[in-house]
């Protein structure tokens, strides 16, 4: 009659999936974080494609980085022929080429121009 669960079994399916939800949910902040912090870059996020980016969207990836934001994300993304909403786990290959070159062109300009203004006279 009831829905008691006998020692030593397995938890329901809904108890399973929220476990799991929870997994994901924290392994995302946590990359975010990383990315935030310059220990790890969304090009080899892109390039790699760990399990916990496989089903992020692109755009979450793109604006964890300091100083990306929405407008920012969309042009890059629009430059490629890409919609934001599209997950990191379905690009192509040649996509994935392209998005972590793009990035590093940009990454790498942003920061020869800002070593130039840190540079004494």
């Amino acid at each position: 009659m009831g829905d008691t669960a006998m020692p030593g079994a397995a938890p329901p399916q809904h108890l399973r999936a929220l476990e799991h939800a929870n997994r994901v949910r924290l392994a995302r902040a946590d990359l975010k974080r990383r990315i935030a912090a310059q220990e790890t870059t969304a090009a080899d996020v892109v390039l790699n494609c760990p399990w916990e980016a496989a089903s992020m969207e692109i755009s979450d990836v793109l604006m964890a980085q300091r100083r990306w934001g929405r407008a920012r994300c969309r042009r890059l993304l629009l430059s490629l022929g890409l919609p934001e909403n599209k997950q990191v786990g379905t690009l192509t290959t040649r996509q994935r080429q392209a998005l972590a070159a793009l990035l590093t062109a940009k990454t790498g300009a942003s920061r020869m121009l800002r070593d130039e203004a840190l540079a004494p006279a």
